[in-house]
């Protein structure tokens, strides 16, 4: 298939929610990287960014970054620290958990649980994905799973003002 500008949105979304976290160096608004930073922070996901000079416009996005959220980075050092936080026995140990209900771990299997009631939350009428958290009282990483499942799956549709809606068995 060939690219196509309608594609990159979901591309990004599923680019960050593959990764554990992702560095922006220089980036001017609107950028694809600020957008990708910005669906990795919603995630969950750990994102860099590199500061720069408050008036030079290549640091507008970098500077708004850090402002929502990301890590202030100053060399590799910054990023190494903040992913190896977690030994490489922890990350096994904790391979097969989830952030559960209200941001408790649980094991995967409550995982079925949540896609049931978020499916049940969902309609082929548009809600936002904050209303769908008040409803349904998931982590936000737990909701990010199952909506990411459900849209790889063809099932959901997303829309703009972070807005979703469930597509109906043919």
């Amino acid at each position: 298939m060939q690219p196509q500008a309608r594609h990159f949105p979901r591309r990004n979304r599923i680019i960050s929610g593959m990764a554990r976290g992702g560095a922006v160096v220089e980036a001017s608004p609107p950028q694809g990287s600020l957008i990708t930073a910005r669906m990795a922070l919603e995630q969950g996901r750990e994102v860099f960014a590199v500061t720069g000079a408050a008036m030079d416009p290549r640091a507008r996005g970098t500077n708004g970054l850090i402002r929502d959220g990301a890590n202030l980075t100053e060399n590799v050092d910054d990023v190494l620290q903040a992913l190896g936080q977690l030994s490489p026995l922890q990350l096994i140990e904790n391979k097969n958990k989830i952030a559960g209900p209200v941001g408790q771990l649980s094991d995967a299997g409550d995982l079925e649980s949540a896609r049931h009631k978020i499916i049940q939350a969902l309609g082929p009428s548009l809600s936002t994905v904050d209303e769908l958290h008040r409803v349904c009282q998931f982590s936000p990483a737990v909701e990010s799973i199952v909506l990411l499942e459900l849209e790889l799956a063809g099932r959901l549709e997303r829309h703009s003002e972070n807005k979703v809606s469930i597509l109906m068995d043919p």
